[in-house]
């Protein structure tokens, strides 16, 4: 079970491959958000059940009736990925009938060791995909996540092509939005990014986002050059997974994109401001070297959050320290290989 958001709920997707695929026998159904279905599609061994927030599950009766109707399923285990009231409690009805159970340790100590201002210990913690592991682990079913499986590249529909065109191009894609505006790269130098790549005929640059507001900058991004797209309401989810799965690299923040990409095999580079990699939600299979970080030497106190939504006064800028030639260098690197 793992409701929210987009980024955790990605991140759940490696796992749960490899875990088919080191178990082929065992059937798992994921309990989540409709929204998220399309991330599971494809994979063997596995169900999909929606979680009904507005109707049948809302509140605690809808709790009980999700307990009900996944009861019927047969299920001989529950796992927790989530570690919230709504999950606790499913978790908890499944225990009182002798079910085995077992809860994801969100390690938050470490968490606030690694963030606060004063005495911080500046370590990596264990990632979020060690963690669901461990879930598995603990339920019998321990799990070596050193050899992923990925998806093959998925066929683009032609409607996908007219948008993007046919041309034989090096795919980036560039996402440059997050919840919070901690962990957002100032606009002022993605355009530049943006600038200096597009100088390159052989890239096609293709940028996501979502709601108006965002559509209506990615226009103004795109519009200068001929090989920017925006593709933000263009397309359909389905749609969206599948070109991202084409693509040859992605930038982004530390958001939910990044694990999307991670989670369909494609290269990631993540531009961190108030958070930091080593909160363990480096994308899946990445390299730290393709993490870009803010200056800790210029801005010691970062890390300052977790997950970006807590404003240390002074630390407004701290990813102007993170230059656009460093990142455009980057991705031609990652490109050349």
């Amino acid at each position: 079970m793992r409701l929210s958001a987009m980024g955790d709920v990605a991140m759940t997707v490696p796992v749960l491959r490899a875990f088919v695929k080191q178990y082929p026998t065992v059937k798992l159904t994921v309990i989540s958000r409709p929204f998220f279905k399309p991330f599971f599609d494809g994979i063997p061994n596995l169900e999909f059940f929606a979680f009904d927030e507005k109707e049948r599950h809302k509140g605690f009766p809808g709790l009980l009736r999700l307990f009900k109707d996944v009861k019927k399923l047969k299920i001989d285990a529950f796992a927790d990925l989530h570690n919230v009231l709504r999950s606790k409690i499913v978790s908890l009805l499944f225990g009182l009938i002798g079910k085995k159970r077992a809860t994801v340790d969100k390690g938050r100590e470490g968490k606030k060791e690694l963030t606060r201002e004063e005495n911080k210990i500046f370590k990596q913690l264990p990632t979020m995909f060690e963690r669901h592991a461990k879930v598995f682990e603990e339920l019998g079913f321990p799990l070596d996540l050193s050899k992923p499986a990925f998806p093959e590249k998925a066929g683009l529909s032609s409607d996908v092509l007219d948008i993007i065109g046919n041309e034989n191009q090096k795919l980036i894609g560039i996402a440059p939005f997050a919840q919070y505006d901690s962990k957002v790269y100032p606009l002022d130098l993605m355009k530049e990014v943006i600038e200096k790549l597009a100088e390159n005929s052989s890239y096609k640059i293709l940028l996501f986002g979502g709601g108006k507001k965002e559509i209506e900058i990615l226009d103004s991004l795109a519009q200068p050059f001929e090989n920017v797209i925006n593709m933000a309401g263009k397309i359909k989810f389905q749609q969206e997974l599948k070109l991202i799965s084409n693509l040859d690299v992605m930038l982004s923040m530390d958001s939910g994109n990044a694990h999307i990409a991670a989670m369909l095999g494609v290269k990631v580079v993540t531009l961190w401001g108030a958070t930091h990699p080593y909160a363990g939600f480096l994308p899946f299979n990445q390299s730290l070297e393709n993490a870009l970080t803010s200056d800790r030497n210029q801005y010691p106190k970062l890390p300052t959050s977790v997950y970006g939504n807590k404003i240390v006064e002074g630390y407004e800028d701290a990813m102007r320290s993170i230059s656009s030639e460093k990142i455009v260098a980057k991705l031609q690197e990652l490109l050349s290989k």
